[in-house]
């Protein structure tokens, strides 16, 4: 089933999505938020799920459904925690500035605890402050959690996976050496992320769902043109289950907790760096991964981060075409 949050209050109104995206129905009678219905998920699933195959069928009434009208589906939660399961991106990153991965990146993931009590809407603004703060956006997959018991083991973790969105996850890069080096981690240079309109389970994505990872390809498009077509199921060094793992290795995690992947990123054919998708390469899902490519190869970066008027788009379609969670469509604005 698909599901969505309104633009209703703090917490949205929760509704379920038809499969192609075009209608809705409330689901207020069963559960008035996302939220709530996760608090009590074994209950309330196959009550929403019922109600999803009535939608289908079209044994109750239905509204058109506008992705505009959409806050993220968790419009505030309780917890949002991203990970690093594309180590190529990380490893781009370090090339540049000439240092080595540790080894222990391949064994014990990186996770930072990003702003959860807000977020960004999926056709939402982004707002900056100052264009040197180097706005980027990073395209990513999050899972949704219900309650995660503390030392949860990876294989008994994809069980507590019950839905799944993708994620513009706002990075402002000027920001972050300078915070990085205080020893304390990010904190100023993660704003509020956007995720997108409908969050989904695992059923809906078929066989494109494999060892807790998304095998098609993320579609992000830049200024109008298109810049990633990176594939979430390809070099990913963890996956989305051992992520939730790593998050409640020392605390429980909450019903209603974003776990993310972090930037979806892929090697090259050759197994260097990617290349541009204009040149046939799958392109990047961060303006970030191009500059380090861009460094390591002229020693200066060329590509520009994000300016006042910039737009991105982040979808995710399936093998028919067909969008699975909708778009994230926003543009740059100044505050």
């Amino acid at each position: 089933m698909k599901l969505a949050s309104l633009k209703s209050g703090r917490d949205g109104h929760l509704v379920v999505v038809s499969k192609d995206l075009t209608r809705y129905s409330d689901a207020s009678h069963i559960a008035p938020t996302l939220q709530a219905a996760l608090d009590d998920w074994k209950v309330m699933a196959p009550k929403l799920q019922s109600l999803a195959q009535e939608i289908e069928v079209g044994s109750v009434p239905t509204e058109r459904f506008h992705e505009h009208d959409c806050a993220s589906p968790l419009p505030r939660a309780y917890q949002w925690a991203d990970g690093s399961a594309y180590i190529n991106h990380v490893e781009l990153v370090r090339k540049a500035r000439g240092a080595e991965v540790p080894e222990s990146f391949y064994s014990d993931p990186l996770m930072y605890q990003g702003v959860s009590g807000s977020t960004l809407g999926p056709r939402d603004p982004i707002p900056l402050g100052d264009t040197a703060w180097g706005c980027d956006m990073e395209a990513e997959v999050c899972v949704i959690t219900d309650d995660v018991p503390m030392g949860v083991s990876a294989s008994d973790a994809a069980d507590h996976i019950q839905l799944i969105l993708i994620c513009n996850d706002v990075s402002l890069r000027g920001l972050i050496p300078a915070e990085l080096a205080k020893g304390f981690g990010f904190f100023q240079s993660k704003p509020p992320c956007a995720f997108s309109p409908v969050a989904v389970t695992p059923d809906e994505l078929g066989d494109a769902w494999q060892d807790t990872l998304i095998h098609l390809p993320m579609h992000v498009d830049y200024r109008g043109e298109a810049f990633g077509r990176a594939e979430a199921g390809v070099d990913a060094t963890f996956n989305m289950a051992q992520l939730v793992a790593h998050a409640a290795k020392t605390r429980p995690l909450v019903a209603g907790s974003i776990i993310g992947s972090g930037t979806v990123s892929n090697k090259g054919a050759d197994g260097g760096a990617g290349k541009p998708v204009a040149e046939g390469g799958l392109g990047y899902s961060c303006i970030a991964e191009i500059r380090m490519i861009e460094k390591i190869a002229s020693g200066e970066f060329k590509t520009p981060f994000m300016d006042i008027g910039d737009t991105v788009r982040i979808e995710m379609l399936d093998k028919s075409g067909h969008s699975i969670f909708g778009a994230i469509e926003q543009e740059v604005v100044s505050v």
